[in-house]
């Protein structure tokens, strides 16, 4: 009816554009952990007697896994085993008798996350636990530190 400008929509590229811009920035939390830190997701926490840090990485061998505490700094390092074979094919294209991973999403390899830590806790005071493919380290607050009630005669 009316002849286009353009030979195609410029608009509607214009906008899948922007939306694949903005997916190369979104810092929302994805099932990959690839969104905001990584793997593993973590959630930290703060008590006025402990700070405690959670690692969620299943799947993994306790021993496998690094913990450290540098200087107020909380290092979780190890490697994750992939799990299911690559891609594989034979001379002639055809499927090697593996299976053929098309997509995988789940993250194997190595891994290593810090997190900075107050500066009243005590690095002496440290325990670190591992069940159900959670990893929980609790570091204890100096006494001198956490809050108090004084009285006023």
């Amino acid at each position: 009816m009316y002849p286009r400008l353009f030979a195609r929509d410029l608009f509607s590229d214009l906008d899948r554009f922007q939306r694949e811009m903005s997916s190369l920035f979104d810092l929302s939390p994805s099932i990959r952990g690839a969104g905001r830190g990584g793997y593993p997701a973590l959630n930290v926490g703060l008590s006025p007697e402990a700070v405690e840090v959670y690692a969620f990485a299943p799947g993994l061998e306790p021993g496998s896994i690094a913990v450290e505490l540098d200087r107020g700094v909380l290092s979780l390092s190890g490697e994750r085993a992939a799990t299911v074979a690559p891609k594989s094919e034979d001379g002639n294209g055809a499927p090697s008798g593996r299976t053929i991973v098309h997509q995988s999403e789940r993250f194997a390899g190595r891994f290593r996350r810090v997190v900075s830590l107050p500066d009243d806790i005590d690095p002496e005071q440290v325990d670190a636990s591992y069940r159900d493919g959670v990893l929980r380290v609790s570091i204890k607050r100096r006494a001198a530190a956490q809050p108090r009630r004084i009285d006023i005669h």
